[in-house]
């Protein structure tokens, strides 16, 4: 017995030793330049501290300025033009730190690095790792207290995080898109420098980087539920499915590792026979409630890819999508969500009509846009795209005239008459030689349906019914070609004129409806409309997650967040 109380006693005396020589081994790579080797800076009286601390500082900047921003091998600095500029300004003064002692700004920037996953962030990009490693050495080790090197480094280490997550939660990780609405593409340095200020100066550290959040309602709710959805995620790192695969070898052996993560191929193996292979997947799926087919597809994919820690990145993605939108929106306005398959008309920040919708399939895309609703018709034309001719109705109408009746479609020249359709040689029409225009006759049986929604847009879509509403009963709605097709048309054409009953009483546009007369209802106020894709939202106390239907998220999350480490 006091054989092994003298080794436990021995080791705990080696533990503050041993961490203070990995604290140089990790902080300080024996790789580095030779102007790195020296970081070793101890410093007997507590009141010489901070003069080391600015050395080191000043050292420090100069050596990642010209080396790209590298403190070594394994930390590089994001800002360090700007670091430089902040810390001579400064007189490289420590920022966090005073004596040897970290300042309550210091503590509370650490505390909110390590909870950054409640703002759906990554820890490890504000270096959360190297910083832990600094306070449990400092904790456990009183000789690395007094290394004035490591103050300094974990000195710039804080800086850099902090204006790190200016960035991130002012304008988020994503690049700005074609409907991005916001005009700071670039955040200036008085920015940067005047949020840190503020920060120092009222120590209130987290309360100022909330500031720089979006004020949405979709934002508050998705984050007031991320803390629910962390709290009982079980994160762990399982391999990445690409479905439909390239390279079948590479997939195969993906999979393999992926079935060996979660117990249905035994962790010895090196390489699964088929047999081996199909057996693994059928009990995968019948535990999943998959069809047991022995083989891999999307649906299957799609299961093992949605681990908790995939889910936080959706969430993740979907946070810095609200980024893209601009500080406030309008008091009135449409919301068109492709992935929940529902419109919204928000006023007042209140949902006063929801509606179920149809949106284009993964091949006929519904595209993101802003725009404002000017107009609307009863009994519309519909005029049919050529895309939609020459891909589906051509083909059809050569085998058959009569597809034209069937459809309730018209053969109209480019002098607007309507043409016969048996008189014309369609053998010899393509997409390169079709002098007409194929129009849908206004009615009960148009694809349009009674009315039709129009808003300016290069892309010729708008809102409408159909003359297919049971499709609204479908779960996936993710069928149409392109334009979105609105389940409750007559409370959003109520809504529009609800100011100007006057000229638009809605007894009267209900009244031409009844007698299939067509008309422009016009002269509204303009009501915006925002077409968007967010993939989950907080609901009904909860996360909600939305297919994703375009592969939008998949997408973005290959380009980055793939390798993200889990803390």
């Amino acid at each position: 017995m006091y054989y092994i109380g003298g080794q436990m006693n021995y080791h705990k005396r080696c533990i503050p030793l041993l961490l203070f020589v990995l604290s140089q081994l990790i902080l300080f790579s024996c790789h580095d330049k030779p102007s790195r080797q020296s970081e070793k800076d101890t410093v007997k009286s507590p009141a010489q501290m901070d003069e080391h601390v600015s050395e080191d500082l000043k050292r420090m900047l100069q050596s990642a300025v010209d080396d790209q921003g590298k403190l070594n091998d394994s930390i590089s600095l994001t800002y360090t033009t700007l670091l430089d500029s902040l810390y001579q300004q400064n007189n490289y003064a420590p920022l966090w730190s005073d004596k040897g002692h970290w300042l309550a700004p210091g503590d509370s920037l650490y505390a909110f690095i390590g909870q950054s996953k409640d703002y759906g962030l990554f820890p490890s990009d504000y270096h959360y790792g190297s910083l832990a490693f600094v306070q449990r050495v400092f904790r456990e080790d009183s000789l690395s207290r007094k290394n004035a090197a490591i103050w300094a480094r974990a000195d710039l280490l804080l800086s850099d995080a902090f204006f790190t997550l200016v960035k991130h939660l002012k304008q988020g990780r994503l690049k700005y898109d074609s409907v991005t609405l916001r005009k700071d593409t670039v955040l200036p340095d008085s920015f940067y420098m005047q949020t840190l200020n503020t920060a120092l100066q009222s120590k209130q550290v987290i309360s100022t980087l909330e500031t720089l959040e979006p004020r949405h309602r979709g934002y508050d709710s998705l984050k007031t539920y991320l803390k629910d959805f962390l709290a009982s995620a079980h994160f762990r790192k399982l391999t990445w499915l690409d479905y439909p695969y390239k390279d079948s070898a590479a997939f195969y052996h993906s999979l393999t590792r992926r079935l060996q993560e979660v117990g249905y191929i035994d962790s010895t193996v090196t390489t699964a026979d088929t047999t081996m292979l199909a057996a693994a997947i059928r009990s995968y799926q019948h535990a999943n409630g998959l069809k047991q087919t022995g083989k891999p597809s999307q649906d299957l994919v799609s299961m093992m890819d949605n681990s908790d820690w995939e889910k936080f990145k959706r969430i993740a993605i979907n946070l810095d999508r609200y980024k893209l939108l601009p500080d406030t929106l309008p008091t009135t306005y449409v919301w068109v969500n492709l992935p929940s398959f529902y419109l919204q008309v928000i006023n007042a920040d209140t949902v006063v009509l929801e509606s179920k919708i149809i949106v284009g399939s993964p091949r006929t895309r519904t595209p993101l846009l802003t725009s404002e609703i000017s107009n609307f018709i009863t009994l519309p034309q519909w005029t049919v795209p050529s895309s939609i001719i020459f891909k589906e109705f051509l083909p059809k109408i050569k085998q058959d005239v009569n597809y034209l009746n069937k459809q309730n479609l018209m053969v109209v020249d480019d002098n607007d008459s309507v043409r016969d359709p048996l008189k014309i040689n369609w053998a010899r029409l393509n997409k390169n030689n079709f002098p007409y225009q194929l129009k849908q006759r206004q009615g009960d049986d148009n694809s349009l349906g009674v009315m039709k929604f129009n808003f300016r847009n290069k892309y010729d879509v708008y809102l409408h019914d159909t003359n297919v509403r049971w499709m609204f009963d479908k779960t996936f709605r993710a069928l149409s070609h392109g334009c979105v097709r609105v389940k409750q048309w007559q409370k959003l054409a109520d809504f529009l004129i609800r100011n100007d009953t006057v000229r638009y009483h809605p007894d009267t546009v209900r009244a031409w409806i009844d007698r299939k007369e067509k008309h422009t209802v016009y002269g509204f106020a303009r009501v915006p409309i925002f077409i968007r894709y967010f993939t989950c939202e907080g609901k009904k106390g909860k996360v909600l997650f939305h297919e994703d239907i375009y592969g939008e998220d998949k997408q973005l999350r290959n380009s980055y967040f793939a390798n993200k480490p889990i803390y």
